[in-house]
């Protein structure tokens, strides 16, 4: 199983947060298919890979009260292919959310931590 993970602290209102995340998601062929207060999970949309490779990710969110306006995310961004490859769909796809969350101009990363 293809797994990496992310960590995030990003500058933004929390009213404007999900709207932001969402969109991202969105951007990156993710469909949300559960949402609480402190967790998200999304899938890759199916049909341009096979089933094993689609992606999942989950984040759990959590809302920093010593910092003002200030959010932590931490990615898993995970599959059922096995990592034989240093290039495989699920790094790729993992890639392509850091970069979007990295780019996102709607808030501002002060904190970023990939793995």
């Amino acid at each position: 199983m293809a797994r990496y993970t992310g960590l995030f602290t990003v500058v933004v209102s929390s009213d404007r947060f999900w709207q932001l995340l969402t969109e991202i998601l969105r951007a990156c062929s993710l469909n949300v298919i559960y949402s609480s207060e402190d967790y998200l999970v999304a899938r890759e949309i199916p049909g341009r890979v096979a089933f094993t490779k689609l992606v999942t990710v989950e984040i759990l969110i959590e809302h920093l009260v010593h910092r003002e306006a200030a959010v932590q995310m931490n990615l898993v961004v995970k599959n059922e292919e096995l990592p034989l490859q240093t290039d495989n769909h699920c790094r790729q796809v993992f890639r392509l959310l850091n970069q979007a969350v990295e780019d996102n101009r709607h808030w501002r990363v002060v904190e970023s931590a990939i793995s």
